[in-house]
């Protein structure tokens, strides 16, 4: 919260969508402009790729004439070179941080030895010279193949708030499946002065358990779990199928779990950053980068391991943390799932079954999600560099948790929010 004993020292960059409403002609000239705006950035990429030119102003040097004579603005030219370079950015660091498998990989060759291509209704990006709000009219001019196009939009009355008052940057033009035209927004949205944390919130993310808190808060991933398998069999049945009817029915449902899981998320970060905030405490969370390389499953747990939306409610906690100025931290998460919250000891056979934990040193009993998040939180403490006492394996008389931490109950809340005292279920937890 921004006070004046806490005031504001920095901002965090976000995104807002607002919805365009187009009449019938103004979306046929933006469903045109965009089409031709990706085709070119197709054209580029394979340039590109050809010459080995990534860089964005040696692309401007050989692409930028072609695309002014195929119909597109000065700034609208710039814009699809700079996606492009953006591209081959980002497939670059993927590449370097293994996301592709090894060099002599065929995958790896696969992907590094083919062009970008962009879908025809891929996002385009938009900045104040080719597009303009009028926040009192509520509507934008847009440039388009025929000219500027005045549009209106609506949105979030949050949101329309988040934009006239903070919106800083480009905007990108979307076309969804279902036909409707967005405005996704950058918004520079001020933070406060980050505070010195009295402890931290440790955060234990997995796939039964989305995520369990060293105040022993646990989030079931039991209503994720089913709507994945629902739509899975869904879709399975409609592809099997193949008729038009199917077809539209599969149109129809696609991006529903994503909606619903990024609404899990959100909640599930909301409740830990406010709970941290509230209590004067960080947020610790494990270091999971480049897990769905490191780990193997077998077959039938592939879907539900690769559909882990870890990364999503980790982005969330950052951005809710630096809005509140909460600090945040990630930790190394070897061995947090075995090592002992009370004792330090660590022995693979402290793991009794997939969701209980029993130290085999001191007798120490938890869930193994809430021991696990424990530890999350003191080395969340140890890397902050407080003058306390390590925590973490390398002392392992010291206890990693207060013994208030080590005797709170283990709570199961409901995606609702409500939380009821709950015994150690026999259930499995996430991949660490």
């Amino acid at each position: 919260m921004v006070s004046a004993e806490n005031p504001i020292v920095g901002s965090v960059k976000t995104v807002v969508k607002v919805r365009l409403l187009p009449d019938d002609q103004a979306g046929d000239v933006l469903g045109r402009t965009l089409v031709l705006c990706n085709i070119a950035a197709t054209q580029v990429a394979t340039t590109a790729q050809a010459r080995g030119v990534f860089r964005n102003w040696d692309l401007r040097k050989i692409t930028y004439q072609p695309l002014r004579e195929e119909g597109l603005s000065s700034q609208t030219a710039q814009h699809v070179i700079k996606k492009v370079a953006d591209a081959y950015a980002t497939r670059t660091a993927n590449a370097r941080a293994g996301r592709y498998g090894p060099k002599d990989g065929a995958r790896y060759q696969r992907i590094m030895g083919t062009s970008v291509v962009f879908r025809p209704h891929a996002a385009q990006p938009y900045d104040d010279r080719v597009l303009s709000w009028d926040h009192q009219a509520r509507t934008v001019s847009i440039w388009t193949l025929e000219g500027r196009k005045i549009v209106p939009f609506t949105g979030a009355p949050e949101h329309l708030v988040l934009v006239a008052a903070h919106r800083k940057g480009e905007s990108d033009l979307i076309h969804d499946r279902a036909g409707r035209w967005f405005l996704a927004a950058t918004i520079d949205i001020p933070t406060p002065k980050v505070t010195e944390p009295d402890g931290f919130l440790g955060v234990d993310m997995g796939i039964v358990n989305i995520a369990t808190s060293s105040d022993g808060t646990n989030w079931s991933g039991g209503a994720v779990t089913a709507r994945r398998k629902t739509n899975l069999a869904v879709r399975r049945s409609l592809q099997v199928r193949g008729t038009k009817s199917a077809t539209r029915r599969l149109k129809k449902r696609s991006g529903r779990e994503q909606r619903f899981v990024r609404d899990v998320n959100h909640r599930i970060s909301k409740h830990i950053v406010e709970t941290a905030e509230r209590t004067g405490r960080g947020v610790a969370v494990e270091d999971l980068t480049g897990i769905r390389t490191r780990v193997r499953h077998r077959k039938p747990q592939r879907s539900t391991f690769h559909s882990w939306a870890f990364a999503q409610l980790g982005a969330f906690l950052i951005y809710k943390a630096e809005r509140a100025g909460v600090t945040f931290v990630q930790v190394d998460p070897a061995n947090t799932s075995r090592q002992c919250s009370g004792c330090g000891h660590v022995e693979k056979k402290n793991r009794t079954d997939q969701a209980s934990f029993a130290c085999l040193s001191c007798g120490v009993s938890l869930h193994a999600d809430h021991n696990a998040a424990i530890n999350i939180a003191a080395r969340g403490q140890q890397m902050w560099g407080r003058s306390q006492p390590s925590h973490d394996a390398a002392c392992p008389r010291q206890p990693a948790g207060t013994p208030e931490q080590q005797a709170r109950p283990f709570r199961a809340e409901s995606l609702t929010g409500s939380a009821t005292p709950t015994r150690c279920a026999s259930r499995g937890r996430g991949p660490r």
